[in-house]
């Protein structure tokens, strides 16, 4: 290995590649911090989704990112990726991890970067009981063989849990968003039933799917918690695509003071309501990770992916998640309306949260 190439190296910032849905962002940022809590630098990351600016900019951890709508398309039919290998090597090549299961590692190749320069997350099995927190903040701390030696030494954990930092712009265009909703000053809770998958389905029967968890049972938990907060209003969130899901569970509930928003709710919207919620009940979803990394005390149904590894935004967030069993498998249609309810309530009931979280009244 060149030994001038790699003092230069050694003095970039590091550089992350990620692809992943909105949630798996959301717990991106653990990654992100610990490196830069390492490194002293702003981390570089290479990414996908129309949720990653939103979700990340801002944040203090982030340094450039580089946005790919696909890795899939063959590399001489995509000007994108053939953009993206020219930024790497007119950035330089340096400290890598790559953090994704499949494609997209050859990309760093033709950008310039040697293996040895990578920490390839495929390297490093799953620990039992490990969920992505503490395995993005093990990972931060790896070496990539060509440094051994040469990098700032492994950094005490930051925190186990993901955090999204607000500015008080986003804050402004939340109480813009609320006075329009009728909202200012009130109390309120976000129930978020819906997932992508679900909104995929379009008019096709939403049975059958992972995420899926009646309209009957949403709407008998939005009854209960307006029956025991009956001030606080119930924000029903989704994209435009889940509107009509949501409406079919208000349709079930009859419960008053509900309100469908998932026709105007923006991720920069989204995030400051999650952060001023006075609590959230959703589906194992992006949203959910989000309220939890902004401190908001969230109750989380799982389907069939394990809870200790997707824990909602990381290992000691305020928040609980629910699963069930149907014929001993776990499957979120064996979650009861009941079990929904004593967790959020057990929830909202402890004085202090985690990290000094409080619950908000």
């Amino acid at each position: 290995m060149d030994e001038g190439a790699l003092d230069a190296a050694v003095k970039m910032p590091p550089l992350v590649m990620r692809f992943g849905a909105f949630g798996d962002i959301v717990l991106l940022t653990i990654l992100l911090r610990q490196l830069h809590a390492r490194f002293g630098k702003p981390v570089d990351l290479i990414s996908s989704g129309p949720w990653t600016q939103p979700l990340l900019e801002g944040q203090p951890s982030l340094g450039r990112l580089f946005l790919i709508r696909s890795r899939r398309t063959p590399y001489w039919m995509s000007l994108e990726q053939r953009r993206l290998v020219a930024w790497l090597r007119e950035r330089g090549a340096g400290p890598t991890w790559f953090c994704d299961m499949n494609l997209g590692k050859d990309l760093l190749n033709r950008g310039g970067i040697p293996d040895g320069y990578i920490c390839d997350s495929r390297w490093f099995k799953f620990r039992p009981e490990e969920g992505f927190a503490d395995r993005f903040i093990r990972l931060a701390n790896v070496t990539p063989p060509a440094f051994a030696g040469r990098l700032p030494a492994p950094h005490p954990a930051v925190s186990r849990a993901a955090q999204i930092i607000l500015s008080a712009t986003d804050r402004a265009e939340a109480d813009k968003w609320l006075a329009r909703r009728g909202l200012t000053g009130r109390p309120f809770i976000v129930v978020h039933p819906g997932s992508r998958h679900m909104a995929r389905r379009g008019l096709r029967s939403r049975e059958g799917l992972d995420k899926y968890w009646p309209e009957a049972r949403w709407g008998r938990v939005i009854s209960s918690v307006r029956d025991l907060r009956p001030d606080h209003a119930v924000l029903l969130s989704g994209t435009p695509k889940e509107h009509r899901f949501n409406a079919d569970i208000m349709a079930s509930s009859a419960a008053t003071d509900v309100h469908n928003v998932a026709d105007d709710f923006p991720i920069r919207t989204l995030l400051p309501v999650l952060e001023r919620a006075h609590s959230m009940i959703s589906v194992d979803t992006g949203p959910a990770h989000a309220a939890a990394a902004l401190g908001c005390p969230t109750v989380a149904l799982f389907g069939n992916i394990p809870a200790t590894l997707y824990r909602p935004g990381g290992a000691t967030t305020p928040a609980v998640a629910v699963t069930g069993t149907v014929d001993g498998v776990q499957n979120i249609l064996g979650i009861t309306v009941e079990s929904v309810i004593a967790a959020w309530l057990d929830l909202i009931r402890s004085a202090e949260m985690p990290e000094g979280h409080s619950v908000k009244s």
